[in-house]
């Protein structure tokens, strides 16, 4: 039996530092998830929508900054799914949507309705590709960049593994982007204690800052599901870290 692997793809990953969704970068994600295949079943949940968007439009806020973003999104979500049908069609990989919201958590019929939906895709070899559903929710435009979500997700499924790919190796014990003698924190066991490490940095790109991954990891630990934290501006960066080939930080389940 396959192990279940939910992998979140956060904006500044799919940018690659820019402004725009990088075509190589999804490309490195398609071709990790086609070596992956053989052993896990894997569920991609991915932000993007309003960075997709900016490539045709920029609507200004007029004062209304979260009704621009959410117009944003709805345009281009059909934009960022385009360019992972694409893609992922060029590796065989057949690609299905997702839209939720943390509603769908919350009601028992609603859950075990999306987990069927999850499971029937897995079953005939889809990739589910999840993200919210920012035209009626707007929390992870606030904050968070879907790091709960893709926490919620892998605990509904129960996940073998929930990889959060960052701009960043992983949680140091000072902000590196600070702080030259930043050091790797490989492995954490006490979450709360390693809130106290956190200095946020806002990137420009993404909401999720690494408070938002922290409370993800909790998430999980909650429901022995492993989460890691790899930088996935990285090349072939899911397979390297699986590989033990680089840093990164991993929460351990008790």
């Amino acid at each position: 039996m396959k192990k279940k692997l939910v992998l979140k793809i956060g904006t500044s990953t799919l940018t690659s530092g820019t402004k725009l969704i990088s075509r190589g970068k999804i490309e490195d994600i398609g071709r990790q998830i086609l070596e992956l295949r053989e052993e896990y079943d894997i569920v991609l949940v991915s932000s993007g929508a309003i960075a997709a968007a900016k490539q045709y439009i920029n609507i200004k806020d007029a004062g209304k900054p979260i009704e621009s973003k959410q117009a944003m999104a709805a345009i281009g979500q059909p934009l960022l799914m385009r360019t992972y049908n694409e893609v992922f069609s060029d590796f065989g990989i057949p690609t299905a949507q997702c839209l939720m919201t943390y509603r769908d958590f919350e009601n028992e019929t609603s859950r075990q309705n999306t987990l069927n939906t999850i499971t029937e895709l897995l079953k005939y070899n889809y990739l589910p590709i999840i993200n919210e559903n920012d035209t009626t929710s707007v929390e992870e435009i606030l904050l968070g960049d879907n790091d709960k979500l893709s926490a919620l997700v892998a605990t509904l499924i129960e996940a073998d593994l929930l990889v959060l790919a960052s701009d960043i190796d992983g949680v140091f014990d000072k902000n590196p982007h600070l702080h030259a003698d930043a050091r790797l924190i490989s492995e954490i066991k006490d979450i709360n204690e390693a809130r106290s490490l956190v200095e946020e940095r806002d990137s420009g790109l993404g909401t999720g800052g690494m408070n938002s991954k922290l409370e993800a990891a909790m998430i999980c630990q909650e429901t022995n599901t492993e989460t890691w934290i790899v930088n996935g501006g990285m090349p072939n960066f899911m397979i390297s870290a699986l590989a033990g080939k680089i840093a990164f930080t991993k929460f351990t389940i008790s």
